[in-house]
C-alpha cells in the first residue's frame, strides 16, 4: 500500500500529534507499505529526503509567531506545491492529521484526484487560542469560529477518527458530520514498562530520594502545572515530598518564580526538555504521575506513566478519564481545586502499598492501547477506503455505514466500550476503544 499522511507538525517538533505522526508513519512503514509524509519544513525551502525508510516532502514554511520551534507553511502557491507531490507519489490513501494549511491542501488536492481521506484530529482551540490575549468576549468568538473552520474542512474527508470517545463526540458537536470513529493514538509498550530504570535519571538531573510526583510535557497555561506547585506546600504537610518538572515552555519562568513564592523552590526539579530516550527513566524515577491539564483529547505521557506501572492523579476534564479511572488506578480532582489535588497526592506518596496496587490497574487499562493494535486498526481503515478509487459512486463514509464487518474491522482491538452503539453504524454492533 501507498500511504501519504499530512502533518503540519513532526520530528522534531514536540507535542502529541507530531509523536502520533512519527509512531504512525514508521509503524506503516516497519509493516511492508510505502509511506510519505508531506510536512512543513523547517525552513523556506521545498525539499524530499528519504528519513528512516519515510519519504519527507517538506514544505516550505516560516515560525509561528509566540510557538517556539512550530512552523506554517502559509498558502500562496502551497496548494500547487502539495498537488503536484500528491501527483509525484501517487498514494492509495491519504491520512490528514490537521485542518490547517498543509491538511486543507492536502485534502483539496486529494479530493480533486479522486484519493480517499482519513483524517484524524488533535485539535483544540483551546491549545492556541490563549496565547492571542484575548478579551473574554472576543476569545468566545474566535473559539466559535475555529470549531467551525475545523469542521468545515474534516467534512471533505471520507471519514473522521479521534483518540479518544469524548474526542469523538467533541468533534461531533462541533459540526463534523462523520462518521467519527475513535481509534486510540497508542504507544511503545515495549519502551514503557515497569522494568525500566530511573536510577541514571535521578542521577543526570540531581533528583533526591524522597517521595516524588512528576509532570512530563509542554510548561503552556492549558497544562496548568501552576496547580502542581501550588499543591506541593500542602503535600508536605503531611509527605517529605517533591515535584520534578519534565520538560519545556513559555510558562517556565513564571512556574519557577511561583515555586520561589510559594516557598518550595527546593523542593521542585525542573529538568527542562530532555530528549526521547531518557523518558522511560524519567517515567521510572517517579512515584506517582500527576496531569492537571483541562486541553486533553488523550494524553500520552500519561499513557507512558500508566505503561511503565505508575498510579495517576488528573484532572476531572475532557479525555483524561478516559484513561484515569478514579479510585481505581488513581484519583481524579476538579480543575482549580488544590486541595483536592494536594489530598489525593499525599494520600498516594505516603502508601506504598496502594501505588502498588493502582499501578498494577494501569497497566490493565492501558494495555489496549498497544501501538501495534493502533496500526492494524488504521491498516484496516486504509484497505476500506481503497476500493473507493475503483467504484467513485461509492463513498467510503457510506461503506462503513452498510458494513457491519467493515466498521468490526476498524474497531479490532479490544478496548473499553463507548458506553453504547455509535449512531453512524446502525444498530447490529457497537464500536469499542
Amino acid at each position: 500500500m501507498n500511504i501519504l499522511i499530512g502533518s503540519g507538525t513532526y520530528h522534531p517538533d514536540v507535542n502529541g500529534a507530531s509523536y502520533f505522526t512519527q509512531r504512525l508513519a514508521g509503524g506503516m512503514r516497519g509493516r511492508r507499505h510505502e509511506v510519505h509524509v508531506l510536512r512543513a519544513s523547517r525552513s523556506l525551502r521545498t525539499e524530499t529526503i528519504r528519513r528512516e525508510g519515510v519519504v519527507e516532502h517538506r514544505m516550505r514554511s516560516i515560525p509561528v509567531p509566540f510557538h517556539a520551534g512550530f512552523r506554517f507553511s502559509p498558502p500562496p502557491l502551497l496548494y500547487r506545491r502539495v498537488r503536484r507531490e500528491v501527483e509525484r507519489v501517487p498514494p492509495d490513501v491519504v491520512h490528514v492529521q490537521g485542518h490547517f494549511s498543509i491538511g486543507r491542501a492536502l485534502i483539496r488536492a486529494a479530493r480533486k484526484l479522486g484519493i480517499p481521506i482519513v483524517a484524524t484530529n488533535h485539535f483544540m482551540p483551546d491549545n492556541l487560542i490563549f496565547y492571542l490575549r484575548l478579551p473574554e468576549r472576543a476569545e468566545r468568538a474566535v473559539t466559535e469560529w475555529a470549531w467551525r473552520d475545523f469542521a468545515g474542512v474534516f467534512d471533505r474527508a471520507d471519514v473522521v477518527t479521534a483518540p479518544t470517545p469524548f474526542a469523538a463526540r467533541l468533534a461531533e458537536e462541533k459540526g463534523v458530520r462523520g462518521p467519527i470513529l475513535p481509534i486510540s493514538n497508542g504507544m511503545d509498550l515495549s519502551r514503557f514498562h515497569p522494568g525500566n530504570d530511573g536510577d541514571n535519571f535521578k542521577l543526570k538531573y540531581g533528583i533526591p530520594e524522597r517521595p516524588t510526583y512528576t509532570y512530563v510535557g509542554r510548561l503552556d497555561a492549558e497544562k496548568r502545572v501552576d496547580e502542581l506547585i501550588r499543591a506541593l506546600p500542602l503535600v508536605r504537610k503531611s509527605v517529605d515530598a517533591q515535584l520534578v518538572i519534565v520538560g519545556d515552555g513559555h510558562e517556565r519562568r513564571e512556574l519557577i518564580e511561583l515555586a520561589e513564592r510559594e516557598g518550595v523552590e527546593g523542593y521542585v526539579i525542573f529538568t527542562g526538555f530532555v530528549e526521547d530516550e531518557e523518558l522511560p527513566g524519567a517515567y521510572a524515577a517517579l512515584d506517582v504521575f500527576s496531569n492537571a491539564g483541562i486541553a486533553e483529547l488523550q494524553s500520552i505521557v500519561t499513557m507512558e506513566a500508566m505503561a511503565t506501572g505508575k498510579p495517576i492523579v488528573a484532572a476531572n476534564a475532557t479525555a483524561l478519564p478516559h484513561l484515569v479511572h478514579h479510585e481505581e488506578n488513581g484519583y481524579l480532582f476538579e480543575p482549580g481545586d488544590v486541595k483536592d489535588l494536594a489530598s489525593r497526592l499525599a494520600e498516594l506518596l505516603s502508601d506504598e502499598g496502594k501505588r502498588t496496587e493502582m499501578g498494577s490497574e494501569s497497566l490493565r487499562i492501558v494495555a489496549r492501547h498497544d501501538i501495534e493494535e493502533v496500526l492494524v486498526a488504521f491498516e484496516n481503515l486504509y484497505e476500506l477506503a481503497m476500493p473507493r478509487r475503483r467504484d467513485a459512486g461509492k463513498t467510503l463514509t457510506g461503506t462503513l455505514r452498510s458494513t457491519v464487518a467493515g466498521a468490526e474491522r476498524i474497531a479490532a482491538f479490544v478496548g473499553e466500550p463507548m458506553g453504547g452503539v455509535h449512531e453512524g453504524f446502525g444498530t447490529s454492533h457497537a464500536l469499542r476503544w
